[in-house]
């Protein structure tokens, strides 16, 4: 459950929000990412790293430029358990 955590963590701020829906079509530079936020390169280094600490994303290097990638399966793993959180009860409850 560590890494559900991590990915809760990583999805509860609104910039790694943005950042996981900018990579829905496809890998994107961390300079083309940046782009779209006002924010400090720091800062969005830091928001790369907690999305990679959860597993959320994959980066790969090549040359000078780093690649974001999105990691689906970890958000599948995620939703699927929401899922069994929201879905019909297994267990009579208790009167």
């Amino acid at each position: 459950m560590k890494a559900s955590n991590n990915a809760f963590k990583a999805i509860a701020d609104p910039a790694r929000r943005e950042i996981l829906r900018l990579l829905r079509p496809g890998e994107m530079t961390a300079g083309d990412l940046a782009a779209h936020f006002d924010m400090s390169k720091p800062t969005m280094s830091h928001h790369f790293a907690v999305l990679a600490e959860a597993d959320l994303i994959t980066r790969r290097r090549e040359g000078q430029a780093i690649w974001y990638g999105l990691n689906t399966t970890v958000l599948q793993d995620v939703l699927s358990w929401i899922m069994d959180l929201a879905g019909p009860e297994t267990k009579p409850r208790k009167k």
